[in-house]
């Protein structure tokens, strides 16, 4: 899997269980692409498909031009306030940004707002604390 580092999207992301039991999850179906697992470096993008997209509604939220990415899209997340980054693959749909409009959290004098990324917690915590539970990160493709 390789990262590049084109600009896509800048949000909050958050952290969901999906596949067999690991670490902090109880056991949890495969997500949208069928093959998401909360020990692996894996993603939900809330425009994986048109039908994904019917349910998060990012445009609802003010972030309408989200490019459509599918099941096995690789991008890379860096964490806004530590620099910390993870290279990861698209494997679910989410999150519903649609029911999280305005959140905001902020570092170095720079905001991101809205979810709009969901990361295992194997990728998550390879980027920050998973007790944090939103973290501010620029996405990169």
């Amino acid at each position: 899997m390789a990262c590049s580092t084109n600009a896509l999207w800048a949000g909050e992301t958050t952290w969901f269980c999906c596949g067999a039991a690991w670490g902090p999850c109880g056991s949890a179906g495969g997500g949208a692409c069928g093959n998401c697992r909360s020990s692996a470096y894996h993603g939900a993008w809330p425009n994986a498909s048109q039908a994904c997209w019917d349910i998060t509604r990012p445009d609802l939220c003010g972030e309408g031009g989200i490019a459509r990415r599918g099941c096995g899209s690789v991008m890379n997340v860096r964490h806004q306030c530590s620099g910390a980054t993870v290279c990861i693959s698209i494997a679910d749909c989410g999150p519903r940004t649609k029911s999280f409009c305005g959140e905001a959290l902020c570092c170095g004098g720079t905001c991101r707002t809205n979810r709009v990324l969901d990361l295992t917690p194997a990728a998550f915590s390879a980027i920050g604390s998973l007790s944090s539970g939103m973290l501010p990160v620029v996405i990169t493709e």
